[in-house]
């Protein structure tokens, strides 16, 4: 794979969700609503308890390379386990002002299931292909209590994308580049450290780019320990990054929501946390049964 900037799928996949189902526009905003609650009454650490989160991985391969090993997933799920629980190692290189600000999510992930399927699709994208098996993929299992992987290669460049919550069951779950899962096996630099299923995941839970995916300073990603920026950062910015008025610190580029390379996302911030609980706590409860 030629060295790739990062790219996902998830607004496009939004985008066509609102066009296609109007009742998700309606779950969303109420889901907005329910986080402020949430955030008025701030839960302490203490009160919460680490929710795990029941997974199914569907591997859908078009050639033998694609079919990776169950060593390559318990890979991915590892690295899960340390960046939701603000267990990673390099963490430990979030800049000074911001190292108050590494958040746990209080989640643990288990793979309960892989299924595994043979395809004639060269290649997926935002369509939701590869959940269908009509299109050559393979649909959802208990989406309403698990969540669903699909590990498969995907076309263009694209390393993943995630349906936020309040979507259709039968589209409902994360999809990832068989070659950006993991930390083995097929996985590959710049993205090999398994932080795209990190990053998918944040969206899965109600997360945002941290530009808000405007490009002139005007959006908001709905967090507000989490600094306004311009527009995505690549690769391993040197810090500060400095976009949006937002100096002396910059652009937060080392956020698992950003764009930059697997090895320089390291952090949640408790703003982002929050809204996590609050996507289980409301379309997402199911996951906790």
């Amino acid at each position: 794979m030629a060295k790739l900037r990062r790219t996902c799928g998830t607004m496009a996949a939004h985008m066509l969700l609102l066009e296609r189902h109007p009742a998700y526009r309606g779950r969303l905003a109420a889901l907005e609503l329910a986080t402020e609650r949430l955030r008025t009454r701030r839960p302490t650490p203490q009160k919460l308890r680490t929710v795990t989160i029941n997974c199914i991985v569907h591997v859908v391969w078009y050639d033998a390379a694609q079919n990776i090993g169950k060593s390559q997933i318990d890979s991915q799920f590892a690295v899960l386990n340390r960046d939701f629980r603000a267990r990673n190692t390099d963490k430990s290189k979030v800049p000074t002002p911001w190292k108050g600000l590494v958040a746990d999510s209080w989640l643990r992930f288990k793979c309960v299931q892989i299924t595994r399927t043979k395809t004639t699709q060269r290649a997926f994208t935002v369509d939701d292909g590869v959940k269908r098996g009509a299109s050559g993929g393979k649909s959802p299992i208990n989406p309403r209590s698990h969540l669903n992987i699909w590990v498969c290669p995907l076309s263009g460049g694209l390393l993943g994308y995630a349906q936020f919550p309040g979507g259709p069951a039968a589209t409902d779950g994360v999809v990832i580049n068989y070659q950006a899962f993991g930390t083995r096996g097929t996985a590959q630099l710049p993205f090999n450290k398994g932080r795209t299923t990190t990053h998918e995941i944040g969206h899965y839970f109600n997360l945002r780019h941290i530009w808000a995916d405007t490009p002139d300073c005007s959006g908001s990603d709905l967090v507000a320990d989490a600094p306004n920026c311009a527009g995505p950062n690549y690769g391993k910015p040197r810090w500060p990054a400095i976009s949006c008025r937002n100096g002396p610190h910059g652009d937060m580029f080392m956020n698992y929501m950003d764009y930059v390379d697997d090895d320089a996302m390291f952090m949640f911030t408790p703003g982002q946390s929050l809204r996590i609980r609050a996507a289980l706590a409301g379309p997402r409860a199911g996951l906790t049964r």
